[in-house]
């Protein structure tokens, strides 16, 4: 459909027809959810959504009706704890211990890396895996009316932190630092995980909740698959899965593309889009709070849906996805993600198509394979004509509702050049890197900031975050410039050595970090900065990998006031005895907070 035409359906969706994020009137709509996390038992509005249910659902709400009865429809904050506590389990409860069969004390890629005190680092983030796996009860599997989690047959390697569960984009770079561990299997297991719940719902949710159903992440699942199949020369595995991988890629086709006129012509491209009733689930409070500018309860749920949109795209939440005359300056009620076309959503989904004909041209399907080459030709000229902009120099998202570029800095602006989103006879690399110069990003110690924008929001400006290091270093290296190549190894030095000094500092990898102070930890948004952590360790295994030969502690980045790092010892399972002391003492503390 023409933008007119989208924009003007999308505000005549009617509230009364919105489906709720998912059917469970405990963990994503209803009163009995509004009553608990209004109440603010919980620091963090996830804990009541991963709790267990200790009975059916008919009994808790027999239990909820009776409190709301004995308390005239006004219990306290006291009166909710202990309804909460009586009814459901801690978060966390669906997982027993797991050991990786495939973890391995020593993998070949750690032989490479040059510096013996990056090595270690490296050896110690290999032991985080450990720390990070995942596997689920068979009750979860006979009980799952009982739980919020989604039940996967394989274990995973999560996140860290409150982020108990499987997250889609993060898994990503998780996959390429299990793949250097030589965790294979857990890899494949992984990828079976994400394959059958395209097979059981037509699309990979958010993440491992029900309270995702209704919105994805960055469709990554296709470049997971190359990266296994890179790693391991399984052709039967692409085999068995191609009509499952197209499947995903046919549904961000069917529910995530509009059609721009440019020119006389209309090109075809992507945005996000996760339409649902009511605030986040799992940021409830936040989301019901912040909705309260609105004068209207139609106003209300289109925030709810930018809000929920926004997190469709992993970055929740951002000055990128402001539209306030037109610019991004505003707040976060100003959020309308759905009417922008990001840049790196529409580089990633050409670069599923280009996969999708190479997997068909490996499975020697000719008549495929021209069909996603097509796809991927016209994607990729779509990308050109509507994104990238010759005389700012770089690829920009694209306003819907004014039709304008907007003329931002955002680290996935080169995120074409990271998925091979462009043609190389035109690509003018003297441009990008004028641009980047303009944009002063060589400035920051610490990493490259996610804008230039201070919000307070987490994807902002000071924050920079792993997957955004790594899409810029991989687009420079892409380029085959060496001017460009080198920049890609100076902000590859500053991010590992910003990692490498908080690690030495804390012994935890963090979820982000501050690109203003090496080692600095970021700051903002709805909970604190989260440790573990997924995304942060595949990237910088990754980086440790490619630059082995280059990186060392002797560079002046590394030069601190500590002297020799220390890394704690680890038991017999692997298990930094610090990490697991952190988080025995959050979990305690949290509890604490809950009966005071």
């Amino acid at each position: 459909m023409s933008v007119v035409c989208l924009v003007c359906s999308l505000l005549l969706v009617c509230v009364n027809s919105l489906p709720p994020p998912c059917e469970s009137n405990i963990y994503c709509h209803g009163e009995l959810l509004h009553a608990v996390q209004m109440s603010n038992v919980f620091p963090d509005s996830k804990t009541f959504v991963d709790m267990k249910m200790k009975y059916p659902k008919n009994e808790i709400w027999q239990r909820f009706l009776k409190l709301m009865n004995t308390t005239y429809n006004n219990p306290n904050r006291q009166d909710i704890f202990r309804f909460v506590n009586e009814a459901f389990d801690p978060p966390g409860s669906e997982f027993e211990e797991w050991d990786p069969p495939d973890w391995t004390p020593h993998p070949k890629f750690l032989e490479k890396i040059k510096d013996s005190v990056l090595q270690k680092w490296a050896t110690h983030l290999h032991h985080f895996w450990k720390e990070l796996g995942r596997k689920m009860k068979d009750e979860v599997y006979n009980n799952t009316e009982f739980y919020s989690i989604i039940y996967v047959q394989h274990p995973v390697i999560v996140p860290g932190g409150r982020f108990r569960e499987f997250y889609y984009w993060d898994s990503y770079w998780i996959v390429r630092g299990l793949l250097l561990s030589e965790m294979h299997n857990t890899v494949k297991g992984m990828l079976e995980n994400f394959l059958g719940m395209v097979n059981k719902y037509g699309f990979i949710p958010n993440g491992g909740r029900i309270y995702y159903m209704r919105r994805s992440q960055p469709p990554l699942l296709i470049p997971m698959v190359k990266s296994y199949i890179d790693a391991t020369k399984d052709v039967e595995f692409l085999r068995e899965n191609i009509d499952t991988m197209e499947e995903e890629f046919q549904y961000w086709m069917r529910n995530h593309s509009v059609m721009v006129p440019k020119d006389g012509k209309e090109y075809k491209l992507a945005h996000y889009w996760a339409p649902s009733s009511g605030p986040r689930p799992e940021s409830y409070r936040e989301d019901y709070e912040n909705a309260q500018v609105f004068k209207t309860e139609a106003e209300r749920q289109n925030h709810y849906i930018q809000l929920k949109t926004a997190a469709e795209s992993g970055w929740d939440f951002s000055s990128r996805w402001y539209i306030k005359d037109s610019t991004d300056k505003g707040n976060i009620s100003d959020t309308m993600t759905q009417y922008i076309l990001p840049v790196e959503l529409n580089a990633i989904l050409c670069w599923n198509a280009q996969l999708l004909s190479e997997f068909y041209d490996t499975l020697d399907m000719p008549h495929k394979m021209a069909e996603y080459r097509r796809l991927a030709e016209s994607w990729q000229e779509a990308v050109e004509n509507i994104l990238w902009h010759g005389e700012v120099g770089i690829w920009l998202d694209y306003d819907l509702l004014n039709q304008i570029k907007r003329n931002y800095f955002y680290p996935t602006n080169l995120a074409p050049l990271w998925t091979g989103c462009f043609k190389r006879k035109l690509l003018q690399v003297g441009k990008i890197m004028k641009y980047l110069e303009q944009s002063q990003i060589m400035m920051y110690l610490g990493g490259i900031p996610t804008s230039v924008e201070h919000t307070t929001e987490q994807w902002d400006y000071p924050n920079a975050w792993p997957p955004l290091q790594y899409i810029v270093i991989m687009a420079l290296e892409a380029t085959e410039d060496v001017w460009a190549q080198k920049l890609a190894v100076e902000f590859t030095r500053k991010w590992v050595h910003s990692n490498f000094k908080a690690f030495n500092e804390s012994h935890v990898m963090y979820e982000k970090y501050d690109a203003t102070l090496p080692g600095g930890h970021g700051t903002g948004g709805e909970y604190v900065n989260q440790i573990g952590f997924g995304w942060t360790n595949g990237v910088i295994l990754e980086l440790l990998d490619k630059y082995s030969q280059i990186l060392t502690v002797k560079d002046s980045f590394f030069k601190t006031e500590q002297g020799q790092p220390h890394f704690p010892q680890h038991d017999k399972s692997g298990s930094s005895s610090f990490v697991a002391h952190v988080i025995i003492l959050t979990h305690f503390c949290c509890w604490v907070l809950l009966v005071s």
